[in-house]
């Protein structure tokens, strides 16, 4: 089984985070590290390898990134990948979510030229963008099947059983290999990369690729291409003191509730 785990490269959300002049996210002078939502994506990818011992499975980390990018790719491979793949390309800065998803389908296409691509597994989301859309788009551009936003995924044979928790309901769903998937953050725990994994890590293949070894022209992509943009941008404003509602006359309940009710919280 040949297993494709999609990473990203984000910015620290603990950091100072900023823009470029031209408005999108400046991923090269800010600390920046593998997706926390991605990581249970790896985590899925290597437990469906772990459960089904004796099958020859190979799982690779796949990232479209700046240069720093690679260190999305180094942290699946700590704990646990089996080889990465790299996508790096200037004109790749500022595409949205349509041309990131042509580029991943096309760096898929060619991870599976030798041996075809039974599963590519996604997050939630970025944490920096949040869209939720890639794993959908990736379907329909390699023709897959898709289940989506899983809780708990089962696999048997050519077969993946999700649950997916919604507001009201719990639904079972079931694919036949090969689809795309992509996991919640309550899929599992998703674990630290062991001493003995960093040193493996710097042993395993990480191979790097351009638009042009994907057949992608540069026109497609970056904010040229992009269906939308961001006009401009504001800091977040200081947080302000908080109202208090005191209750030495036994009126403090009704106070409250016509605050909350003003707020339209109630």
């Amino acid at each position: 089984m040949n297993i494709v785990v999609l990473v990203k490269y984000v910015p620290d959300a603990t950091a100072d985070r900023q823009f470029e002049d031209d408005f999108t996210v400046d991923r090269v002078n800010v600390d920046g590290l593998l997706s926390e939502l991605d990581e249970y994506a790896v985590e899925q990818s290597l437990q469906i390898k772990e459960k089904r011992e004796g099958e020859e499975i190979t799982v690779t980390a796949l990232t479209v990134g700046p240069q720093a990018a690679e260190a999305a790719v180094r942290k699946a491979l700590q704990m646990g990948a089996d080889k990465g793949v790299h996508v790096v390309d200037d004109a790749i800065a500022g595409s949205d979510s349509i041309a990131t998803s042509l580029v991943l389908a096309k760096a898929i296409e060619k991870i599976g030229a030798e041996t075809k691509v039974d599963l590519v597994v996604g997050g939630l989301a970025s944490t920096d963008a949040g869209m939720s859309v890639v794993p959908a788009m990736l379907a329909e551009r390699l023709g897959l099947p898709q289940v989506t936003l899983a809780s708990v995924v089962e696999t048997q044979g050519d077969q993946i059983r999700i649950k997916r928790d919604g507001d009201v309901a719990t639904e079972v769903i079931g694919g036949t290999l090969p689809l795309v998937l992509s996991v919640t953050d309550q899929s599992g725990e998703a674990r630290y990369p062991s001493f003995k994994g960093i040193m493996a890590a710097k042993k395993k293949p990480l191979e790097t690729w351009s638009l042009s070894d994907l057949g992608v022209d540069a026109g497609q992509v970056g904010l040229g291409a992009a269906y939308t943009a961001v006009e401009e941008t504001a800091a977040r404003p200081p947080r302000t003191a908080g109202e208090i509602v005191t209750d030495e006359d036994g009126s403090g309940a009704k106070a409250l509730a016509e605050f909350l009710a003003s707020k339209k919280f109630i």
